[in-house]
Formats: C-alpha cells, sequence, structure tokens
C-alpha cells in the first residue's frame, strides 16, 4: 500500500480532501469524502479477488482515492468531475511507482468511472463497487434523491 499512502499524505491531495469535505458537508446526499473513497476500495477489492483477477490492492485503492477527488473543481467551476479527477491523477501519479501500464490503468478506470462502460474487467468492478458503495435503504435523502428507486440499493451486498 506504499502507492496508497504516497497519495493520501500528499499536500495537495490534502487540500482537496478537505475542500471537498468543506462542500459535502451541506450537501444533503450521499458524500464524496474519504469514507466513500474508501467503501469503494473494499468493496472493489473483493469484487476482484472474488472474481480471481490479478489487480494489486494498492492499485484499486489509489485509483478509489483519486476517483471523485476533481469533485472540488467540480463544485467551483462545473468541470465534471471525472474530467478533473484524471487532471489532479496526472500530477499526483508520477509521484507513486506505478508502472506506466498502472497508471494508464487508473486514469482509464477514473475518465470512465461515472458509466458501466465494460471496457476491461476492472473498470466494470469499480463501477460497480462505486455504486455498491452507497447505502440508500438508511440514508436521509432518499426520497429526494435524483436514482431511480430501481438503481438504490436496498439490502448489504457487501
Amino acid at each position: 500500500m506504499e502507492n496508497t499512502n504516497i497519495i493520501i499524505y500528499n499536500e495537495e491531495y490534502v487540500k482537496l480532501l478537505n475542500e471537498l469535505e468543506d462542500f459535502e458537508r451541506q450537501r444533503p446526499f450521499c458524500k464524496h469524502d474519504l469514507a466513500h473513497f474508501l467503501d469503494v476500495a473494499r468493496i472493489c477489492y473483493i469484487l476482484v479477488l472474488e472474481e480471481g483477477l490479478d489487480i494489486k490492492k494498492d492499485l484499486i485503492y489509489s485509483t478509489a482515492l483519486l476517483h471523485d477527488i476533481g469533485r472540488v473543481i467540480q463544485y467551483k467551476d462545473g468541470t465534471d468531475h471525472n474530467i478533473a479527477s484524471v487532471e489532479i491523477a496526472e500530477r499526483i501519479l508520477p509521484l507513486t511507482s506505478f508502472s506506466k501500464e498502472e497508471k494508464d490503468m487508473i486514469l482509464d478506470c477514473i475518465k470512465k468511472h461515472r458509466k458501466s462502460q465494460k471496457t476491461t474487467p476492472f473498470n466494470e468492478l469499480f463501477y460497480k463497487a462505486d455504486k455498491l458503495s452507497r447505502i440508500c435503504f438508511r440514508c436521509p435523502a432518499y426520497d429526494i434523491c435524483y436514482w431511480p428507486v430501481e438503481k438504490k440499493n436496498h439490502s448489504i451486498t457487501y
């Protein structure tokens, strides 16, 4: 988890995470905070293990830490958060020891995490983990949430 810890202690990342938590504090819906990032990572890791895929835990957690960090930029100027998250990740990932292929895998997953595109097994499992991380059945904003009822999580799966 060396690379994950490089990211979590990166000065730019810490600043953005603090800003994101400030923005999200007043939001009635699911929060995009460190708890969400770690929930996505843990669920994705379980899915990867269940599928028998050879994807490093460090890569999964690093992707999760970076996938929604661009929401800060989205809140400030309207840039889609997946695009902003890729731009932030492109500045932080060179500090890690991930190979070029692994960095490309992370960036591709972040870029495509908002839609089920079935481009790679990792992207698909990450998308699924991101959605499964929501505890809709306990959400105080359930009735005003824009997710359709059939998409909401009504039980614990992971």
